[in-house]
């Protein structure tokens, strides 16, 4: 198929979808189309991931739940996204936009560039990219299961079922009628997860005894997503009781929900539930402060972490509390025995050691992006908190 006809389709990709697409062609990008402006794009991201998909049509997820469909044809790739079923928030874009090298003043373009992609469900991508491989691959027929659901793995499914139907012991039959041993263990998990105690968590997980849990489903991978999405539900729940906003706490379980609805592997969908978790645990541990955090201490907490990429303003702070910046000021010294302002930058050098830790990128684009007006004011802040520079931080860990 010609030039023009792979980029009359691409352009009616996304022209139908909203969402951006690209045409590549030996590898190389030669047209793309996009609802808004991008400063960058955000397919270079996870560029290796989605380009070592295999088969005419393929999708990828990203640990912030973006969507990217892939669809081969010849020499050509049409690469379809990023899209997400709900909004994601300027937050988690400005991250995105931090792990591009976005420069710093192009950052609200990008989120609102970002922010004018259309909404689309995973399994409407994919519908999207089958049909389009119907016209460009001799009229292969696929359908959403052929490429969300692998064939080995329900062959394997379906071979366990019909041996255990068959081959079933009476001590199996007796251990499927115990009673269930899921109530306590629900409980105890759940609690950890509400004092957001991460470290309890790993050594609890470390030593948990197997659940027996009952049947949901009428296959094992189906029951394993039931299984994830009655957890996520219940760690949500204990998140929220435990200061987690309810958008935030809701916005994680949904997406988490999602992604393990696109996994067709047993491994991978037990490793996101314990990365789900840690993940809620962790986040209730951040907005806790002392043994017993106040509504307002969580408040705070929760104000913060949705304004690190900004130099998060006290009045600001104030006024979405209806509050002066006098009172909040002395009554959440009062409460936590912590300034406004050491708790604010205090949080700001922990997500700069978590950044240190894990990303590649240089200080000063660490420093900018958590909102400090220069290298030197951030490199006097997180030694100031961290008794040693960033630099100093990383050679440490051996970064």
């Amino acid at each position: 198929m010609g030039e023009y006809d792979l980029r009359y389709i691409t352009r009616s990709v996304g022209a139908l979808s909203g969402v951006p697409v690209r045409l590549y062609e030996k590898g190389t990008r030669t047209y793309a189309w996009f609802p808004a402006q991008l400063p960058k794009d955000p397919v270079e991201r996870w560029r290796g991931e989605i380009f070592s998909l295999t088969g005419h049509v393929g999708y990828f997820v990203t640990p912030q739940f973006h969507y990217y469909g892939v669809l081969h044809a010849g020499d050509a790739a049409i690469v379809l996204g990023p899209t997400a079923q709900v909004a994601t928030g300027e937050q988690e874009l400005r991250r995105l936009a931090f792990e591009l090298d976005v420069p710093r003043e192009e950052v609200p373009s990008f989120v609102s560039g970002m922010n004018a992609i259309a909404h689309l469900a995973a399994e409407t991508l994919l519908q999207l990219i089958c049909t389009f491989n119907h016209f460009l691959n001799g009229g292969e027929t696929l359908s959403i299961s052929d490429v969300a659901i692998l064939s080995e793995e329900q062959e394997r499914i379906k071979t366990h079922v019909e041996t255990r139907r068959t081959q079933r012991t009476y001590e199996e039959e007796r251990e499927r009628n115990e009673a269930h041993n899921t109530l306590a263990m629900e409980e105890a998990l759940m609690q950890i997860i509400r004092r957001g105690d991460s470290g309890t968590l790993k050594d609890w997980i470390s030593s948990a005894p197997a659940i027996r849990g009952g049947t949901i489903a009428p296959d094992q991978l189906r029951q394993l997503k039931n299984t994830f999405i009655v957890s996520v539900t219940l760690a949500s729940r204990a998140a929220i009781r435990g200061g987690m906003s309810e958008d935030d706490a809701f916005s994680l379980s949904d997406g988490y929900i999602r992604r393990a609805e696109v996994l067709s592997d047993h491994v991978r969908i037990m490793n996101l539930q314990y990365q789900m978790i840690l993940e809620f645990t962790e986040q209730v541990e951040k907005l806790h402060r002392g043994r017993y955090p106040t509504r307002l201490a969580t408040d705070v907490a929760n104000y913060v972490r949705h304004h690190l990429s900004e130099p998060v303003s006290a009045e600001k702070m104030a006024e979405s509390f209806f509050m002066s910046r006098p009172y909040l000021s002395a009554k959440f010294k009062k409460e936590t025995g912590e300034t406004l302002t050491d708790f604010i930058l205090r949080e700001k050098t922990e997500e700069a050691k978590r950044l240190l830790r894990y990303s590649d990128k240089t200080v000063t684009a660490i420093g900018a992006y958590l909102g400090f007006s220069s290298a030197a004011h951030f490199s006097r802040v997180f030694k100031k908190y961290a008794q040693v520079t960033p630099s100093e931080y990383r050679e440490r860990i051996g970064k």
